[in-house]
């Protein structure tokens, strides 16, 4: 195959329009033109268990599953590794020089290393460095280096590794679509984390900031079909500023992904440049496998989940239904309703405070002070609920007393300008200062050792990433320091209230953004953060469950935030924690949407008690039995002690369902919402005929047990 490449880089076939709207990233494409339509041969593969990475003379690449008995090849040879001169030139094709392998043992456990050696026509040498592990057989890890072999200096401007295209898999009917794919970013449009590709999809998938304050992610691009997947992302322990973009071109029988890093090196003679670490990993199925697989090899390398408190897995009653302007007496006049209907949390939304950034309390409703708080704690904890607290960081407002006596704090743009919290008309104060860090820690002390608050609600879409930080005040390596200290800040916070109270809850809700994966070791409860549909309280309950561990306690966020405001069946069958901000008769306005009435009483008070007494959480999500875009209709499954729990979800269903994961024995099957009987099925696999409209939630429990 003889292939060229145009400036403006990007898709092999055709080129693609691109989304708008990306912050601080540029979007530039370059054009692969095909002249030769012959496939070449691989002259050196490097072989997991499970995947296949073969390598043609000129160094491009294409993956290969070894998942099924008869391995597939996903998609054509391309230029997989390669990049961009600051002349605007691609660089791609190196011819192939030489190959060794040599066993290794890192913190991913024993494997082998294949170091592959090219050359271009340009004199840069390509090493590509790619190891496999036994622990990891679908996976294989990439470290690229290009060294300059002229006498003359070389500028590079962006490298991009892992870019790979897959075919289409066999189709299920006409109206499905061909590929589904889960993208790790952060929209300012809170956009599905997981979705169907149509044709001329183009996402960039830009970890950095995507708007003002929206930004970061899990860095990580998975595509899947009928006939199985690939994902590409970095496995750094800090956050980098990459980009994942995936797209589907028109009249293309194939999507395509990568991975890829703009960031402008000048090469003297002799010198080389690193990629970072990124990776390919191949599955059947959906992105669960890939999600898992990642939270295992970055728990190899210390980003570890902690232990979680039981206290994570309670259900939970927010004030938030009174808003802003709540009364303390109404708060307090809720706390008998919610203790009757069996809810364990009573949280005290935004309010309480006099401005971002300061967290005075409000003198109208706390008038005494700490004293006043601490008594309202107190009333709290004697109706037998636990107290948690609402809390938005690294945000100040303008007036404040903090920003006009610690501007220092600030976190500033390359001119000097600062950077907006919209939300709340705030400025972002910069993580990895040390000002910032100092005062942030005083402020966990007071709410959990001072207040006597048992968690915390962190809240924000800022939270999820920061920019890069110029503020010459903060003496920073490299602007680039904020983004990847970030986590280090949450790690502060987390380790803070944890050594007052063992069993505090830190909440992290980073408003509808996609999780940044290094900031997750760093607290004990993930929430749906402001869904849109109950289609996003179920995708980001897999997303997460895949991230953070099988019985992670994520929680589903205010039941009025799903569909037709009373879905708790989406977060049931997820395995989250229910929770709601229903409020009670007052004079504040706000309240009148959020009115519980008697018969959402009687129906959510059944939910609850159903919560509480099965506490799904605590089970293990079996996120790999169900493909959550190609199998019909949406199924989850958790096993918990010897019972299988299935949610199944679709507007109308009236065929058969089958029922994965059993054991070689029989079972009995309830309808435990609706307290039904269906019969008995045997394992492994079983087939019921059901008709239900919107979800179906059911308990299978072994024969034996029911004796």
């Amino acid at each position: 195959m003889n292939i060229t490449f145009q400036n403006k880089l990007a898709l092999a076939f055709c080129a693609i329009g691109l989304a708008s709207g990306v912050v601080g990233y540029s979007q530039t494409m370059t054009q692969v033109t095909v002249t030769n339509a012959a496939q070449p041969e691989a002259v050196y593969s490097v072989k997991n268990t499970q995947i296949t990475i073969e390598f043609d003379h000129n160094l491009h690449s294409r993956v290969v599953s070894n998942l099924t008995a008869d391995s597939s090849t996903l998609g054509a040879f391309q230029a997989s590794e390669y990049i961009l001169l600051q002349s605007g030139e691609t660089v791609a094709d190196f011819a192939f020089v030489s190959a060794n392998e040599t066993k290794i043992e890192t913190e991913l456990g024993a494997g082998s290393q294949s170091v592959i050696v090219g050359q271009s026509d340009v004199g840069l040498q390509k090493t590509a460095s790619v190891s496999r592990f036994d622990r990891y057989p679908s996976m294989l890890f990439f470290e690229v280096k290009y060294s300059n072999k002229t006498e003359q200096p070389i500028k590079i401007t962006k490298w991009v590794n892992n870019h790979y295209t897959i075919n289409k898999g066999p189709a299920i009917n006409s109206e499905q679509a061909a590929f589904w794919s889960y993208q790790g970013a952060s929209f300012a449009d809170r956009r599905d984390w997981v979705m169907p590709l149509e044709p001329g999809f183009y996402q960039q998938n830009y970890m950095g900031m995507n708007a003002s304050d929206y930004g970061s992610g899990t860095a990580i691009s998975d595509v899947w079909t009928t006939a199985g997947g690939i994902a590409v992302g970095h496995s750094e322990v800090d956050p980098k500023l990459v980009a994942i973009p995936v797209s589907f071109p028109e009249n293309v029988n194939a999507a395509q992904l990568h991975i890829e890093l703009e960031k402008t090196v000048t090469l003297e003679p002799g010198e080389s440049t690193d990629t970072l670490e990124t990776f390919v990993n191949v599955h059947q199925g959906d992105y669960y496998a890939t999600l898992k697989n990642y939270r295992n090899t970055m728990a190899d390398k210390g980003l570890k989940i902690d232990d979680i408190p039981d206290s994570a897995y309670e259900s939970i009653w927010c004030a938030w239904g009174y808003e802003r302007d709540f009364s303390v007496d109404e708060v307090l006049a809720t706390l008998p309703k919610a203790k009757e209907m069996g809810l364990k949390w009573a949280v005290l939304d935004d309010g309480w405070q006099t401005a971002e950034g300061d967290w005075y309390l409000h003198p109208d409703k706390f008038p005494n002070g700490d004293a006043d708080m601490q008594a309202f704690v107190k009333e709290i904890n004697d109706q037998g609920l636990k107290a948690k607290l609402w809390w938005a960081p690294l945000a100040v407002d303008p007036g404040t007393d903090l920003l006009h006596e610690h501007s220092d704090m600030l976190l500033l743009d390359e001119w000097g300008a600062v950077h907006d919290v919209t939300w709340w008309n705030s400025f972002y104060l910069c993580p990895a200062y040390e000002g910032t860090l100092k005062y942030t820690k005083e402020l966990v002390k007071k709410m959990i050792g001072t207040w006597g608050y048992s968690g915390l609600k962190i809240d924000g879409q800022h939270l999820n990433g920061v920019p890069p930080c110029y503020n010459p005040k903060h003496n920073h390596k490299s602007p680039q320091e904020s983004v990847e200290k970030l986590a280090e800040f949450w790690k502060m916070v987390y380790e803070t209230a944890l050594e007052i109270d063992k069993e505090a809850v830190v909440e992290i809700c980073p408003c509808g953004t996609s999780y940044a994966f290094h900031n997750l070791p760093y607290m004990n409860q993930a929430v749906s953060s402001d869904p849109l549909s109950s289609w996003q309280v179920r995708l980001k309950g897999k997303t997460l469950k895949g991230l953070m561990g099988e019985s992670a306690p994520y929680y589903g966020d205010h039941v009025e935030l799903s569909d037709n405001a009373s879905d708790f069946a989406s977060s049931m069958g997820i395995g989250a924690v229910v929770g709601t901000k229903f409020t009670i008769p007052s004079e504040n306005k706000a309240a009148e949407a959020f009115l519980l009435n008697a018969e959402q009483e009687k129906e959510w008070t059944k939910w609850i008690s159903l919560y509480n007494t099965k506490m799904l959480p605590k089970g293990e999500y079996l996120g790999e039995l169900y493909d959550i875009g190609f199998d019909l209709p949406e199924a989850h499954a958790i096993a918990k002690d010897d019972r299988l729990y299935y949610g199944f979800y679709a507007k109308n269903w009236d065929k058969t369902l089958e029922l994965r994961g059993l054991q070689a024995a029989q079972y009995q099957v309830f309808d435990y919402i609706n307290n039904i009987n269906l019969g008995t099925v045997s394992g492994p696999v079983a087939q019921i005929p059901a008709k239900f409209n919107d979800y179906l939630l059911l308990e299978l429990i072994p024969v034996a047990n029911t004796q």
